[in-house]
């Protein structure tokens, strides 16, 4: 399984600011038996994020977004994402914000989305690094079968139970 970790931020997409989420993402989604490529961060404008999502899921499985999904006018993530995907998978956005809210109240400003475009599973997250890890770990234990049944790999999810 291959993903793509695609840091949303105006700073370092200009190199003003070391990305330290991309980074902590990857080695979540290795560690979780994905082969993962850093995608060059791109700012916070939707029509380039649009395009490097078009892009990514050419590619890869699973594309996950870090960044702009709150509600700074600079925070279009999610709006470049309805922009590109086929169909929205709400669930994955529900299960973070429904856990994250746990541990910080701010949780419910998220306006992340996840959907898919083609056989290519995106999902946004927040761009905190330890938000980002944290929302993941969240929706782990199904990343795996849902980049499956993507691909055509699972005919009976019943049957695919780990």
């Amino acid at each position: 399984m291959k993903a793509a970790v695609l840091t949303v931020s105006d700073r370092s997409s200009r190199g003003e600011r070391a990305d330290a989420t991309g980074p902590a993402l990857r080695d979540a989604l290795a560690a979780l038996g994905f082969t993962v490529t850093l995608a060059p961060p791109v700012a916070d404008e939707r029509a380039l994020i649009a395009a490097r999502l078009r892009e990514l899921a050419a590619t890869f499985d699973l594309v996950v977004t870090t960044g702009g999904t709150g509600l700074s006018p600079r925070d279009v993530t999610p709006e470049a994402t309805r922009d590109v995907i086929d169909r929205e998978a709400p669930g994955f956005a529900e299960e973070m914000r429904r856990r994250s809210v746990e541990t910080t109240p701010r949780a419910i400003l998220s306006r992340a989305v996840a959907g898919t475009i083609g056989r290519c599973l995106v999902l946004n997250l927040p761009g905190s690094p330890t938000g980002a890890v944290e929302c993941l770990g969240f929706v782990a234990p199904t990343l795996a079968h849902a980049v499956k049944v993507l691909g055509g790999g699972v005919r009976d999810c019943k049957d695919d139970v780990r």
